[in-house]
């Protein structure tokens, strides 16, 4: 060993020499690379694989559900309970401090407080340093909980909505959340739709009903749906319990607009089959527009088609944000320049790099601390401000962490039929058209008049 470690142990030939350079170059771009912001990529990857890991989802698989009888589903399906929050108690500080030392801003100042615990760059007391900084984490936490707290309470709100379970003895009022796979649930007009059901019954002499489906897909036009014959045919509610019947459906999945299942009833000679389709299904947050419905559950909670559909909720972060922290490099590497000229006219005598440093920490106050506070303060007003405006009355903000990129808005675009009816601007113009070359030079020339 002592050989191998020793310079002598290897002579380098003219590969070797061809090789070692690139070699050292491949090194200082890995450390540069991490420098300059790898090594949030390697945090954010540990962190995913730690919750994948922890969350291992399930395989999904097709099933039979019998009609009123969730005592015999064959496997334990997730509760029908909806959950937005973004935190628990466990994750809530180190999911919000992860969060803010993302930003350079945030890092710059908890580095520059760390290195007064260090005698040799310590400058002034460890409060000076210190309490800023917590008070900047403090008010972040403050507003993030707030809208935890928002979020909780709208998911309890939903989960707390009483629907009418069929039930041989009667009807029995259940909350959302309790629903389970088989239950038989009466929906009445103008009610959300709690689980992703099959439609077996309906008020309507037709079998038919209409459902809006506005907040699943965007559309603003009624869907019609259609019963299972064999259900709608039996004369009273009850005879729901009297059959011996079941529906197979199709393991969950994403597409809203598909479905594959079959319905069987097995007290009848021959046994009734009938295969259902998307006219057949009552998806959750769909809200029935006629008529009183009632369906089997066949999904609850995580595997239902609209929570499929929802991406896991994601700190938004705003472009303000992005040019703050820009900002704040530009003027550390302003600080930094100002520290070498200070240390260059003393001749770089002494333990100059110390110096450095201690000249850094100095000019520390050139980048304000008090800019995120009073950022953070002015999104939360904001917010306020737009839920108490009476021109816009029942606005909801859902996140206050970017309602100030509601003023860079120039254009709009969307897909989404039926979402938007009427567009107001201040001057308001109402108008719809194609917009090419030689409609927006007109449009472009009208806007800068105001």
């Amino acid at each position: 060993m002592p050989l191998m470690m020793s310079e002598e142990a290897f002579e380098n030939d003219e590969s070797d020499y061809q090789t070692l350079p690139r070699a050292r170059v491949s090194q200082r771009t890995g450390l540069g690379w991490f420098l300059c912001g790898g090594w949030k990529v390697l945090c954010t990857s540990c962190c995913e694989c730690l919750v994948h890991t922890c969350r291992r989802k399930k395989e999904l698989k097709a099933r039979t559900v019998w009609l009123g009888h969730p005592e015999k589903c064959e496997e334990k399906y997730p509760k029908n309970a909806i959950k937005n929050q973004k935190y628990n108690i466990v994750t809530f500080v180190p999911g919000v401090l992860y969060q803010q030392f993302k930003f350079f801003l945030n890092l710059y100042f908890l580095v520059v407080a760390c290195s007064q615990f260090v005698p040799s760059l310590k400058i002034g007391y460890l409060y000076t340093y210190w309490a800023p900084l917590g008070f900047v984490l403090a008010v972040t936490m403050v507003r993030e909980a707030v809208d935890e707290v928002r979020r909780c309470r709208r998911d309890k709100e939903m989960n707390s909505q009483l629907y009418s379970k069929l039930t041989v003895r009667g009807k029995v009022q259940v909350k959302s959340s309790d629903i389970q796979v088989g239950d038989l649930i009466i929906v009445e007009k103008n009610q959300r739709i709690p689980a992703d059901m099959i439609f077996l019954r309906t008020s309507e002499k037709n079998g038919s009903c209409f459902i809006r489906t506005d907040q699943l897909d965007g559309e603003t036009d009624w869907k019609l749906r259609i019963t299972v014959a064999c259900t709608q045919r039996l004369p009273a509610l009850g005879d729901l319990f009297s059959v011996s019947a079941y529906v197979y459906a199709q393991k969950p999945q994403l597409d809203i607009h598909s479905f594959e299942g079959n319905f069987t009833r097995e007290d009848c000679d021959p046994p009734i089959h009938e295969s259902l389709s998307i006219e057949n299904t009552l998806w959750a947050s769909t809200v029935v527009a006629s008529g009183t419905v009632i369906g089997v559950v066949i999904y609850t909670g995580k595997e239902m088609r609209s929570v499929l559909n929802t991406s896991q909720s994601k700190n938004k972060v705003g472009l303000l944000d992005l040019e703050l922290n820009r900002l704040t490099k530009a003027l550390f590497l302003a600080q930094v320049v100002l520290s070498v000229v200070m240390v260059a006219l003393q001749g770089f005598l002494g333990p100059w790099f110390r110096n450095l440093f201690r000249f850094v920490v100095l000019f520390s106050y050139i980048i304000p601390i008090s800019l995120r506070v009073n950022l953070d303060m002015g999104k939360s007003a904001y917010g306020w401000m737009i839920m108490k405006d009476e021109n816009i009355p029942g606005t909801v903000v859902r996140t206050s962490t970017i309602p100030e990129e509601l003023g860079r808005l120039i254009y709009l675009l969307t897909d989404k039929t039926g979402t938007f009816i009427l567009c107001y601007s201040l001057p308001c113009f109402i108008f719809s058209l194609f917009l090419c070359v030689e409609t927006t030079l007109p449009i472009q020339k009208l806007y800068n008049n105001y």
